[in-house]
């Protein structure tokens, strides 16, 4: 491990909420002003009045908070400067010496608790169907204004800032050789930072490709026709109409790309941040809202609280919206090819934003070690279907050993 001092040293990091600020909290929800419903039948006017409401109950009556917290508390964390900013991890050690370090990114409406589920298979895999030579060493940062890392003062935190500070954590947790993962903002970290190349990375996995060709993805960001002469496969037509619609139902990236500010209200009203983080995507807020009517899929009740009240206790809902508008300033693509040449593995949920085709994938990563279409699983899916997920980055990682 780099030797540093002072605040750039790598410090250990210590947590607790309140039963005060936990009942605060409860009293809030059940002060709650509600709305009228909704006056059509689907999801097209946001999240539902009835599922938020099953929300409220559930959340003031019945949810846990302590229970979280306890597997939290479990795991060894540590802060460190970067950048002038403090920096917030998990730092778990596999028991095998010869394990590949991996650094593990979240994205909006995340935290860690997304890679609470992956922890363990990750770093013992001999006590979770593998071997030891599947055995990771994992770094899991909280992003920049994000659970319990620093909120920034200052504009510039972009995922190319983001990226660097990550290779910094890398070097001063004396990681000469390692590996990096990310799904949603984590994707676009990732694969900035490969782009960038820094001493000591070898290879990423995506579960969020960023492998649209710029033409297509300059003509679906200006809303228009794709250029003359652009023939797509019958594969690639349907990404487009995917990420078309995506484009279009995602009114909370549009309000924290331009005025995250105005976002206030989400650190005055849990049932309005929750209404606010629910609606990410449709098949999302689909899954979420069976869920709370009691038929869980994929996430339950307690996953998804958990991550809504760790937001509300750290008070971080705008410091995390304001990523938005930083990388709306540094004008980098979500979902676009970023010139990625280092070993990359590529992992396909069937209910992503967007499906990315094989071949856009060969052509984003010119080193393309591994590309699997996985049965089940969406946007969220270290959280959602943490097997899957954990066989896919061991058999894509493999090749990197």
């Amino acid at each position: 491990m780099t030797v540093t001092s002072g605040k750039t040293a790598i410090r250990p990091f210590t947590f607790e909420f309140s039963d005060e600020e936990l009942e605060e909290l409860r009293r809030r929800i059940r002060d709650t002003r509600w709305p009228e419903k909704e006056t059509v039948s689907d999801q097209s006017q946001g999240t539902p009045l009835e599922t938020l409401r099953e929300v409220a109950r559930y959340w003031a009556e019945e949810y846990d908070w302590r229970k979280v917290e306890a597997k939290l508390r479990a795991l060894p964390h540590f802060i460190t400067e970067i950048d002038g900013l403090d920096i917030h991890f998990i730092h778990v050690r596999s028991r095998h010496e010869d394990a590949l370090p991996l650094i593990v990114t979240h994205g909006w409406p995340g935290s860690v608790i997304e890679q609470l589920k992956i922890i363990e298979p990750l770093t013992d895999p001999t006590a979770h169907g593998g071997d030891a030579s599947d055995a990771f060493h994992l770094v899991i940062p909280s992003m920049p204004g994000y659970g319990f890392s620093g909120k920034p003062a200052e504009s510039g935190w972009n995922p190319t800032r983001m990226a660097r500070a990550w290779a910094e954590l890398m070097k001063r947790l004396g990681y000469s050789r390692y590996a990096a993962q990310g799904g949603d903002w984590g994707a676009i970290v990732t694969d900035v930072m490969a782009a960038q190349e820094p001493e000591g990375l070898i290879g990423i996995h995506t579960n969020m490709a960023n492998a649209v060709p710029a033409d297509v993805m300059a003509a679906i960001e200006g809303g228009a026709p794709l250029p003359s002469g652009v023939s797509l496969t019958p594969e690639e037509h349907k990404a487009v109409e995917q990420l078309r619609s995506a484009y279009a139902d995602v009114p909370y990236a549009f309000q924290m790309g331009t005025a995250p500010q105005t976002l206030v209200g989400l650190v005055d009203s849990p049932v309005g941040l929750a209404a606010f983080m629910l609606d990410h995507d449709w098949q999302s807020l689909e899954m979420i809202s069976r869920s709370f009517a009691h038929h869980p899929e994929g996430l339950t009740r307690d996953d998804v609280l958990d991550n809504i009240t760790l937001f509300w206790l750290t008070r971080s809902a705008v410091s995390a919206a304001r990523l938005y508008w930083e990388n709306a300033q540094a004008g980098i693509s979500f979902f676009g090819a970023k010139g990625v040449k280092l070993p990359t593995a590529v992992s396909v949920f069937p209910t992503e934003m967007y499906t990315p085709p094989r071949s856009w994938a060969e052509k984003a990563y010119s080193n393309l070690i591994h590309y699997n279409k996985v049965p089940k699983g969406g946007h969220f899916a270290a959280w959602e279907q943490p097997e899957s997920f954990v066989d896919e980055v061991r058999t894509g990682l493999r090749p990197l050993r």
